[in-house]
């Protein structure tokens, strides 16, 4: 599968830009080809763009489902979005978030659109405001077996 060095890159990118980790390229490459290889984990979603008659891809977004027994639902939750920098500003996120709306719209099975980011990141904040989503009550919390507690 060709994009998943492109997506793994995109992945660590934006853990480093957002958060400042450095990630295990390895295995961050073997996360995306493991969940390209089941579809129940989850779908990326790619933006491509023309620059010189060449496509590229300019921009990701994952959605992974969480069920919920309130609504009898999954809700899509909206993960590793990154924009390559020579594209932000272009639109390129909202392409993905409107089109993975308007897909989780038309299904009875989706019962809304959640995502997480780190809490000082005020420009996706403000990007992700404009676009409808709206702060909730919730915290997340969590034990990481992977990377331990940063």
């Amino acid at each position: 599968m060709p994009d998943i060095p492109l997506v793994a890159d995109f992945n660590s990118r934006m853990a480093w830009e957002t958060e400042r980790r450095s990630l295990d390229f390895e295995r961050v490459k073997a996360g995306v080809a493991a969940l390209l290889q089941d579809p129940g984990k989850g779908t990326y979603f790619l933006a491509e763009t023309k620059r010189n008659g060449t496509c590229m891809v300019a921009g990701q977004l994952l959605i992974t489902y969480e069920w919920s027994d309130w609504r009898n639902g999954n809700f899509w939750w909206i993960q590793s979005v990154y924009v390559a920098g020579e594209f932000r500003g272009q639109g390129i996120f909202r392409a993905l978030y409107e089109h993975i709306h308007k897909k989780a719209k038309a299904r009875k099975d989706v019962c809304g659109l959640r995502l997480y980011m780190d809490a000082n990141n005020n420009r996706a904040r403000q990007v992700y405001e404009r676009l409808g989503l709206k702060s909730t009550p919730y915290k997340v919390l969590e034990v990481d077996f992977v990377m331990g507690a940063q």
